[in-house]
């Protein structure tokens, strides 16, 4: 092949418990990316559409994951990286991961699929090195491998996927304000209290083991976290309103998406989804507050060829 277009997935990561190392793929919601292999032995990027982002090669993240890919291939080979930005920058659902999945993902497919789907993950970690000045795979990891993702461990990186209960549903709220990775990581405690570290252990041990046994009640008594998120959530708006207004309506538990401002809700069936939908949108549009609103099941594929 010489040139391949690809559905490049948003994502939730954290998912309350799991900071870090637990993520989500989303599938109402993504980029479209387009890859073309050129003689010129570079990597470029010739267009983007929806969003002011950097062209440079050495600023845009799928670039530069695709130049890590390509180093650790020894390879010369260019490509033309077009990408139409569907996933708005800085609104908390993984959009430099979408761009950084996509484009390795992409890229190792004109190359004769040299590398599995997993090995990707650390060269789209590179592009997020870039977005966030962190190396973090809970974007990357569930964009590449779609359904849920656990990082076991960075050093050496070990990812596991886990699985995903059949009637669980998730809305995403953005509200149309932007929160960049690196000032939300900047708030961030760098140290916590053992008995904060032993209660999020106990809540994400809970979840994994939820996801397993697909017991909705303790998925949702697992989104519980005490350390991150009551530092985050005064950078938006009307957090615990929607918090308990999500529950009332039959969410199974409710949390930051990534670094934010976007804010998930996690619900059993189609028909509590919608209620919550439904309630938060008419929560939001009585503030005045401009949002985008999404209704997604878990994407069990992540990228895929388009």
């Amino acid at each position: 092949m010489e040139e391949i277009k690809v559905f490049a997935p948003a994502t939730v990561a954290n998912l309350s418990c799991g900071f870090d190392v637990l993520g989500c793929c989303l599938d109402s919601v993504g980029d479209e990316m387009t890859l073309k292999k050129n003689d010129l032995n570079e990597v470029r990027i010739t267009g983007i559409k929806g969003q002011d982002l950097p062209v440079e090669s050495d600023r845009n993240v799928a670039s530069v994951a695709v130049k890590a890919l390509l180093k650790d291939f020894e390879s010369d080979q260019g490509f033309d990286i077009e990408i139409d930005k569907r996933i708005k920058p800085g609104s908390g659902i993984g959009s430099s991961a979408a761009s950084s999945a996509g484009a390795v993902f992409a890229a190792n497919k004109l190359l004769g699929e040299p590398y599995s789907v997993q090995d990707l993950i650390p060269f789209a970690m590179q592009g997020e090195l870039i977005a966030s000045g962190n190396e973090h795979a809970d974007n990357v990891a569930p964009a590449l491998l779609g359904g849920f993702s656990l990082v076991r461990s960075y050093c050496p990186l070990e990812v596991l996927s886990l699985p995903v209960p059949s009637e669980l549903r998730i809305v995403v709220l953005h509200p149309l304000i932007e929160i960049k990775t690196k000032d939300s990581r900047s708030i961030i405690k760098q140290n916590v209290s053992l008995k904060s570290a032993i209660n999020q252990w106990g809540n994400l041990g809970a979840l994994v083991s939820a996801l397993y046994t697909e017991d909705y009640d303790l998925l949702g008594r697992s989104l519980e976290d005490e350390i991150v998120e009551p530092i985050r959530s005064i950078l938006i708006p009307y957090f615990q309103e929607l918090d308990e207004l999500s529950v009332a309506k039959g969410a199974l538990g409710f949390g930051i998406s990534g670094s934010g401002p976007s804010v998930f809700a996690l619900c059993k069936g189609d028909e509590n989804a919608e209620n919550v939908k439904q309630a938060i949108r008419e929560f939001y549009e009585k503030k005045g507050i401009e949002f985008d609103l999404h209704l997604s099941k878990i994407n069990q594929e992540g990228v895929k060829v388009l």
